[in-house]
């Protein structure tokens, strides 16, 4: 799929802060003209999850395609479809979507939006649908009905949580605990009463805590997991750094970013095999190529675990006689992520990934990632509702 205009992305943007979980496909002049288009990967994942159909359980041939009711989108009216899942007995079976008229009702390399809603596939097209403009007026259309039957309500523990830290943020200037990156989130652990641990659980009665010095340019941690090892042609972090690390000081490390966009200075990249449903990490190192391997199932996993609801704590931060010094001011609060977006936000080179691989004096490895992070402003594209809370 093509890289989304700015427009598209504000579009896709303004679907998930109002609690709507799509999947994108871009039809090609020739799926146009021939009335067929490729299940990509993340088109499969979400169709799954969504459970409306498993391609990886479906026969090949005509006499097993699947027919789910549609409805096509417009600005005000809807066009009545069908969509066809098939896997076809050429093409070694590739899986198949195609919405009935869908001719009539896009261009070629257009950006389609497929939202699973109640038994129905919902298609827009995020190219020239006024996404923003047919939620926000006043008269009734389709899409602003479909989305008010999506969206959710948040709970009473966010307002308890909400109030401890408006009453922190009333303190004023607050002493960091230590010296360290996160002394944010463990100066902010301390004053709610939070013990502090390696729990890989949500942080408050169920929500998430992401605590983040608010500067221009900083991505948000969203997890940390490490490779599935018994898929990867290396076997562990420390054979990572020995391939991929670099001297500094008295420590060889090898902290870095990885996207799927471009190499990075150690020739790192990342890559989506659709047909595995894996992510890989590649390097141009001759005889190594693709050496580390997440499944995606394991990665939605993961960020559900993490973010069913999340709170995303910006502070201020400022040093004085070589301490820090923190004030809490504003709150992002997040729920149930959509993990059909994550995949698509890997390809648009908006969710990274960070190795932080270092091997000490003593020889000891030590890894505090490797952490999957978002860009900044981002992550309304990922978190539905997203709303901000200024704390002061």
């Amino acid at each position: 799929m093509r890289a989304l205009t700015i427009i598209e992305t504000e579009r896709l943007k303004f679907l998930t802060e109002n609690s709507v979980s799509v999947t994108l496909i871009e039809p090609t002049p020739t799926g146009l003209g021939k009335s067929i288009m490729d299940a990509t990967g993340p088109i499969r994942i979400y169709l799954k999850e969504k459970n409306v159909h498993d391609y990886s359980a479906q026969k090949k041939g005509p006499e097993n395609k699947i027919l789910i009711p549609s409805l096509l989108i417009e600005s005000s009216s809807i066009i009545h479809s069908t969509a066809s899942l098939y896997r076809p007995i050429s093409k070694n079976g590739d899986p198949r979507i195609w919405f009935k008229h869908l001719v009539d009702f896009v261009k070629a390399n257009d950006i389609l939006g497929i939202i699973a809603f109640q038994n129905k596939l919902y298609v827009i097209n995020i190219t020239t649908l006024d996404v923003e403009d047919l939620l926000n007026t006043d008269y009734a259309n389709p899409l602003k009905e479909l989305i008010r039957e999506i969206k959710g309500i948040v709970n009473e523990i966010a307002d308890e949580l909400l109030d401890k830290l408006t009453k922190i943020a009333r303190m004023g200037v607050i002493p960091a605990d230590l010296q360290a990156d996160t002394a944010i989130g463990r100066t902010l652990e301390r004053l709610l009463n939070i013990d502090i641990n390696s729990s890989k659980k949500p942080d408050y009665k169920g929500i998430e805590l992401k605590s983040y010095r608010d500067k221009k340019g900083n991505r948000k941690n969203l997890f940390a997991q490490v490779p599935d090892w018994s898929l990867s042609k290396l076997k562990s972090s420390e054979q990572i750094v020995d391939n991929f690390g670099y001297k500094r000081g008295d420590d060889f490390k090898l902290y870095c970013t990885i996207s799927t966009i471009t190499r990075n200075s150690q020739g790192l990249k990342l890559k989506i095999d659709s047909n595995m449903a894996w992510l890989i990490e590649s390097s141009d190192k001759p005889g190594l190529a693709d050496f580390a391997i997440w499944t995606l199932d394991k990665l939605h996993k993961r960020l559900l675990e993490k973010h069913n609801e999340t709170f995303w704590i910006a502070a201020t931060s400022h040093l004085e006689d070589g301490k820090e010094y923190f004030s809490y001011t504003k709150v992002q609060h997040t729920k149930k992520p959509l993990v059909s977006q994550f995949d698509i936000l890997l390809e648009q080179g908006i969710i990274t990934l960070d190795h932080l691989i270092k091997r000490n004096i003593d020889g000891k490895v030590v890894e505090k990632g490797p952490l999957f992070k978002i860009k900044p402003n981002s992550v309304g594209l990922l978190f539905p509702p997203s709303k901000i809370h200024n704390l002061v």
